[in-house]
């Protein structure tokens, strides 16, 4: 099976970007030559990882990361996303660590002699623990405390860095981890998760500051997980649900960013739930960015119910074995719902993939429902693109199989699969292709006589 652009798609363009992504804790290893996070701790706590793993070895990438770029080499990726461990760079004094510090400089040393643009990702949940002993991201303090990281951090790593995110996924962040309690550090109160959700976006916009200061000639932004949210019906009942549901796990992080304010669902919030916003804080959070990332996975579909503002119905088929709906159109659809909404900086598809059930026979891994998930969510962003929606780039959701958070090691996203006992890594079919759509993606037209007799995506001009 191949993965094939659209004839004349935008993405054929010479600046459009092509990668992968990863993030520390899920594949670094190596724990014991950094200071604890809030990721340890949680996984040490019965019952909260799916099969009672730990990412103390992870993918070993510590010991192989020489390995990994020649993987990335082999894909021929335009630009790798990868993320800072802070508690590997910084120790709880403050001072830079000299030995952590020093692997991310070889690192992107590594990587920018093979012409790979480095993508930094600043914070991707693995928050020191002992800054979360001191009340984690409900501390207001805990914002300067990643201001003051950005800066040492940057400053040590100079110009070998492309493009900054300051985080990842704060909705994730402070949801999953103060509200629901399904993520580290595992809390589950609603004013805790308020409150570490503003504290998180004003830790983005210091660290933005910071940015500009230290790396002025990087892109620098933030990536967001994004669920488009569809009414059960076309009653307007449900359509209000949906609405709802938007502003809640959409909106209320993205309108602070580029509005400066938060959605008119904070007036209605109990008093104690509502976050202690400073004077001035919404300046800072609306900083100017200069990319926005959004991570793509699924949609949710929601009605209206009589004593909550909405109820999400489970997903329906075709699945993934995370069990989320596979939807492309939702990719499309945000993307548009965003232009419409919002004067956009350029957009980046951070992360975008599937988990499989993936087999090893015979030495190969042949994965064509991960294949078949890519060529239709290329065909929706080419859809948006042509639509008028400013994409810079995409990156496929990982490089390599990996810990999956609270589910260890039973999802595998990966376009290499890793053997976690010997950790061997083998290119998948969906590596393959991957690798060939990006050989073949400078030719346009009869040149590409494949993507020449292939039909255009629907809703494609």
């Amino acid at each position: 099976m191949q993965i094939i652009l659209p004839v004349s798609s935008p993405m054929r363009s010479p600046g459009f970007v092509f990668g992968v992504a990863t993030s520390a804790f899920q594949i670094e290893g190596a724990a014991a030559a950094r200071l604890p996070c809030i990721w340890d701790t949680f996984c040490a706590k019965p019952g909260k990882i799916r099969d009672r793993s730990d990412a103390r070895v992870a993918c070993d990438h510590m010991a192989r990361w020489h390995e990994d770029l020649d993987l990335l080499a082999a894909l021929g990726v335009d630009a790798y996303r990868l993320s800072i461990s802070w508690p590997r760079v910084i120790e709880e004094g403050g001072a830079l660590n000299d030995r952590g510090i020093g692997f991310y400089l070889q690192l992107l040393d590594r990587l920018n002699e093979k012409r790979i643009k480095p993508f930094v990702t600043l914070y991707h949940w693995d928050l020191p623990q002992y800054l979360e002993d001191a009340g984690g991201w409900p501390n207001r303090d805990t914002a300067f405390r990643f201001r003051d990281y950005v800066d040492r951090v940057t400053r040590a790593l100079g110009d070998r860095v492309h493009s900054y995110a300051t985080l990842n996924e704060p909705w994730c962040s402070a949801h999953l981890g103060y509200e629901t309690g399904v993520h580290a550090p595992g809390l589950a109160d609603q004013a805790l998760g308020k409150r570490a959700a503003h504290h998180l976006l004003l830790a983005h916009g210091l660290g933005m500051q910071v940015l500009d200061r230290n790396s002025p000639r990087a892109l620098n932004g933030i990536v967001l997980n994004f669920s488009p949210c569809y009414g059960a019906s076309d009653s307007a009942a449900d359509r209000a649900a949906a609405e709802a549901a938007d502003v809640v796990l959409n909106q209320w992080y993205l309108q602070p960013i580029l509005n400066g304010r938060y959605p008119d669902l904070i007036e209605r919030l109990p008093k104690a739930e509502r976050p202690d916003v400073h004077a001035g804080d919404m300046d800072i959070i609306s900083h100017r960015l200069g990319f926005l990332g959004v991570n793509y996975y699924t949609r949710g579909v929601y009605r209206a119910h009589a004593a909550e503002p909405f109820v999400r119905l489970p997903p329906a088929g075709p699945l993934t074995s995370m069990g989320w709906e596979i939807y492309p159109q939702g990719l499309t659809d945000l993307l548009l719902a965003l232009k419409n909404a919002y004067d956009l900086p350029p957009i980046y598809i951070a992360e975008n993939g599937i988990a499989v059930s993936d087999t090893l026979e015979a030495g190969e891994v042949n994965d064509p429902h991960r294949i078949r998930f890519i060529q239709e969510h290329l065909e929706a962003l080419d859809s948006a693109m042509r639509r008028g929606v400013n994409v810079a780039g995409y990156f496929y959701w990982s490089l390599m199989d990996n810990f999956e958070w609270a589910e260890g090691y039973s999802q595998r996203f990966g376009l290499v699969h890793v053997d976690f006992v010997s950790q061997r890594r083998i290119i998948k079919a969906s590596g393959h292709a991957y690798r060939d759509l990006l050989g073949r993606r400078a030719l346009v037209g009869a040149h590409d006589p494949v993507a020449a007799a292939r039909p255009a995506p629907p809703g494609a001009a």
